[in-house]
């Protein structure tokens, strides 16, 4: 039988097992940027990821090919204008946006999951609010960048008109008027289509679910609302068809463009609201884009927590 043999070396105590080891870490000495600065950096990030810049080709396909689908239109209308030697421009700068609202959406469907739906579903929002960033500094880039994202995707095909008016000879005075027009409505688009596609976004982490749900938002209630006034209109409802838009983003935009910017209504028989309800659609408006921020700022204090 084996016998074991003690070699009668005493365990050490656990304190002499402690080493301290210098590897080099230094206390960091640089300027300290701040929120400001944070808020910043995430904007312009978030505004270069709505085009896919800095990351994969395959990211860059479809907001690059949707920007080229909304000023091709515009191109052929300027074309047009400056061979046929055209008094005025095929379509008004208020209504392109209403005409190409389909594109509009997909991209507000593409790039709002991309802006809000990563960070839930890698659980990073919780480490962008460790530091000196907060809730609202948050809120308010990605806000602001998909807002800032979508007036570049609108206001590139007005501004492609104005050229080729200005090119075609047409009347300084009121094609800068008809843009300056043009670039309010688009304003205001953009912020309600950016809360709206946010907000819908910040509730799944899922991407293909976040880009479901924000078509059929934008597409189904414009095709219901459109079809409830062409009823109304045939019905000789013509007053119903007003308050009928209110339920729709793409046709408040309409009522406010055509009630305030001189713009003719997409509504049947292109008649839009009147200046008392053409405030209504103003007040909606500003109402949803200030409830989208607010239900953001509520979501997002939740999450980070």
């Amino acid at each position: 039988m084996a016998v074991e043999h003690s070699t009668g070396a005493a365990a050490p105590a656990p304190g002499d097992q402690t080493r301290i080891h210098n590897i080099g870490y230094r206390n960091y000495d640089g300027p300290r940027l701040g929120r400001a600065y944070a808020r910043r950096s995430l904007y312009s990030q978030s505004l270069r990821g709505s085009y896919g810049l800095g990351r994969s080709v395959k990211s860059k396909v479809l907001p690059m090919l949707l920007f080229v689908v909304m000023c091709v239109p515009a191109a052929i209308m300027v074309a047009v204008a400056v061979a046929t030697k055209a008094n005025a421009l095929p379509l008004d700068y208020t209504r392109n946006a209403i005409v190409m609202q389909a594109v509009i959406s997909l991209y507000v469907a593409s790039q709002a999951p991309q802006s809000v739906s990563r960070d839930l579903r890698f659980k990073t929002v919780p480490l962008y609010f460790s530091r000196p960033i907060e809730t609202a500094d948050y809120v308010r880039a990605k806000f602001a960048a998909l807002a800032s994202a979508l007036f570049i995707l609108t206001a590139a095909p007005l501004l492609v008109l104005y050229v080729g008016a200005l090119l075609a000879k047409l009347d300084f005075a009121d094609q800068t008027k008809g843009f300056a027009q043009g670039l309010v409505s688009v304003a205001l688009l953009s912020l309600l289509f950016a809360g709206i596609g946010l907000v819908i976004a910040s509730f799944t982490p899922r991407r293909g679910f976040g880009i479901a749900a924000v078509i059929a938002v934008l597409t189904i209630t414009y095709g219901a609302v459109s079809t409830l006034q062409a009823i109304a209109d045939a019905q000789g409802s013509g007053d119903a068809v007003p308050w009928i838009g209110l339920f729709s983003p793409i046709t408040i935009i309409d009522g406010v463009q055509s009630a305030f910017l001189g713009a003719t209504s997409a509504s049947p028989g292109g008649v839009g609201p009147s200046t008392a309800e053409g405030i209504v659609y103003v007040v909606v408006a500003l109402g949803l884009i200030a409830a989208s921020y607010g239900l953001l700022m509520r979501r997002y204090k939740k999450v980070g927590l």
